[in-house]
């Protein structure tokens, strides 16, 4: 999704929250974007320190690695000309916490993009059930932002398609843009 709908943005600065192994900040690197990744896990944000690297040494350049617990950081307010976060699922009412503070820190006429497993899709399998407790809705996004003057552009499920049985299917969609 990130690519869909940050395509067309102008290069900035980005913050990628839940940056795992780190494609979607390497890709915003690549386009031009300086950017910070966040992630909770060390390992994850080593490996992707590395990743980039691999692409080169402008792009990883561009790219700071940073260690947050989010139930403890919240980025600086107003600060970023994109904040996204693609697919991090946690509980309520942590989630609704920290979307706000992500709401928060779009900088003017920047842009918030959020995505996440809708929770209108019900994974059938056993092993999945719990995660139904972590997935949300548009709705449940608008909610967490509502105070934070931003414009919603986009607020939507997306089906995507699927070649395993089982697979999540369908996606909630969130992307704001903070009014200067």
């Amino acid at each position: 999704m990130l690519v869909t709908e940050a395509e067309s943005l102008t290069p900035g600065c980005a913050l990628d929250v839940g940056s795992g192994e780190g494609a979607d900040a390497i890709w915003l690197a690549v386009r031009g974007w300086r950017g910070t990744g966040v992630d909770i896990a060390q390992a994850a944000l080593d490996k992707a320190r590395a990743r980039a690297e691999t692409v080169g040494a402008e792009v990883a350049s561009r790219i700071e690695w940073q260690q947050r617990d989010l139930a403890e950081w919240a980025p600086r307010p107003q600060s970023f000309e994109l904040v996204s976060a693609q697919f991090m699922h946690l509980p309520e009412p942590l989630r609704s916490h920290v979307f706000a503070s992500f709401a928060r820190a779009v900088a003017p006429g920047g842009t918030l993009l959020i995505v996440g497993h809708d929770v209108s899709d019900r994974p059938d399998d056993g092993h999945r059930a719990h995660l139904r407790e972590v997935m949300f809705s548009a709705d449940d996004v608008l909610t967490a932002i509502g105070g934070e003057r931003l414009r919603v552009d986009i607020a939507e499920t997306r089906v995507r398609s699927s070649a395993q049985e089982g697979k999540f299917t369908r996606d909630v969609v969130v992307r704001a843009t903070r009014v200067a």
